[in-house]
């Protein structure tokens, strides 16, 4: 007898994919040039850029937590998801009129809330939607579709400022278009399943409520805050770029190869997760990452830069929907929004203190000092798996 087929991924995961293509179009049009914007026009130090984008994404990372608790209090993702895609579309004009590293300072941490208010919800509502069977192909494949939108912005920049004679501010402009349409998208594309009021509402992030989360997601959190600081913000692969000799309006194609491999390589492996054993992806893609960092660390020349930064993209896909899938399968259902948002708020201290100090280390001990400081921190990312519970095991151990 022929065994039943897994069943298909939900139209509104495409649709949610679509919205986070737009919105990253929008924002990476944006950050891939924004670090030579900020070095070369405005006159900021390497270790200021470092703590900009540390502050930057970690307060997106941490406002997730309020945001993901307020979406399982409330029995709502979609309304707070898209608030946070239109504080983010909203956001993108001051970029292009910043004068000084005040307002973007402003622009970026505004832009990171919307991301924080959106995250944990968007993630919480990808869970609610897709069947347990194929989650890690519907966390694969949002993360997928979100990474073209990753490569495709970094893409029109370099092909813009080519056209406009590396004009930042215009290019800055247009990206507010992909932002405004993916908010409409989210919109009228997306409908959100009904949850049943099984219990009276209680503060998700009580103690009781945290209590409820269990040691096997707790264990998860560990393993994110590791992984997260041994991959730091990835303006220092720009930053990378720049200093190994790639013309100014060329240096954004190294966001292109890096989220074109991230792309390519996020849903086969959420397809594998659904099927192999969890720890044993996260061992290989904490060992691709300690690659990447140590071929970025000892080359100097396009083509190690190019291998490097494909390694890099190559453990984004591995790792980032497949964390996400650990959150939702230790989570209970209830309380997948305070889930990702704690996840997320740990993470995002863990990423102010990597970005801190990787631009540190670029401004005392040079660029290669970067990459070998996060190769180690990979390593005690390794050692924290070899010690994981046997209750974070999947499918064969």
């Amino acid at each position: 007898m022929t065994p039943p087929s897994k069943p298909r991924i939900p139209a509104g995961i495409w649709v949610l994919g679509f919205v986070s293509l737009l919105m990253d179009i929008s924002s990476e049009m944006i950050h891939s040039l924004l670090p030579m914007f900020m070095v070369g026009s405005l006159g900021v130090s390497v270790f200021m850029v470092g703590l900009i984008e540390g502050l930057a994404e970690a307060t997106a990372l941490i406002v997730k937590i309020f945001s993901g608790a307020l979406s399982d209090y409330i029995g709502r993702r979609k309304g707070l998801a898209v608030l946070g895609y239109a504080m983010g579309a909203f956001t993108k004009p001051l970029f292009a009129i910043a004068s000084g590293a005040g307002l973007i300072i402003t622009a970026r941490l505004l832009d990171r809330v919307g991301k924080g208010i959106r995250g944990a919800p968007r993630d919480a509502l990808v869970a609610d939607i897709a069947p347990p069977e194929v989650r890690g192909a519907a966390f694969g494949l949002r993360q997928s579709l979100d990474t073209v939108g990753a490569f495709t912005g970094p893409l029109l920049a370099v092909g813009l400022m080519l056209l406009w004679a590396n004009d930042f501010r215009a290019v800055f402009w247009v990206a507010v278009i992909p932002g405004l349409l993916s908010v409409l998208l989210l919109l009228i594309g997306v409908k959100e399943p009904e949850r049943p009021q099984a219990a009276p509402r209680s503060n998700p992030i009580s103690r009781a409520n945290l209590r409820r989360l269990g040691a096997a997601y707790w264990w998860v959190v560990v393993i994110g805050a590791l992984f997260t600081l041994a991959r730091f913000s990835e303006a220092f692969l720009v930053l990378k770029a720049a200093q190994t000799g790639v013309a100014m309006a060329l240096v954004p194609l190294v966001m292109v190869a890096m989220n074109l491999v991230y792309a390519a390589s996020a849903y086969p492996f959420g397809w594998l997760s659904d099927r192999v054993s969890h720890a044993k992806l996260l061992v290989l893609g904490t060992l691709v990452l300690i690659a990447a960092d140590l071929v970025l660390a000892s080359g100097s020349d396009t083509t190690t830069l190019l291998l490097g930064i494909a390694l890099w993209g190559i453990h984004m896909g591995m790792t980032q929907g497949l964390l996400a899938t650990m959150v939702a399968d230790t989570a209970p259902a209830d309380l997948r929004g305070t889930a990702f948002g704690m996840f997320n708020l740990v993470s995002g201290l863990a990423l102010l203190v990597a970005s801190v100090m990787a631009g540190w280390l670029w401004d005392t001990q040079g660029a290669s000092a970067t990459f070998e400081g996060g190769a180690v921190l990979a390593l005690l990312a390794l050692l924290a798996l070899a010690l994981r519970p046997a209750s974070l095991q999947k499918g064969t151990a």
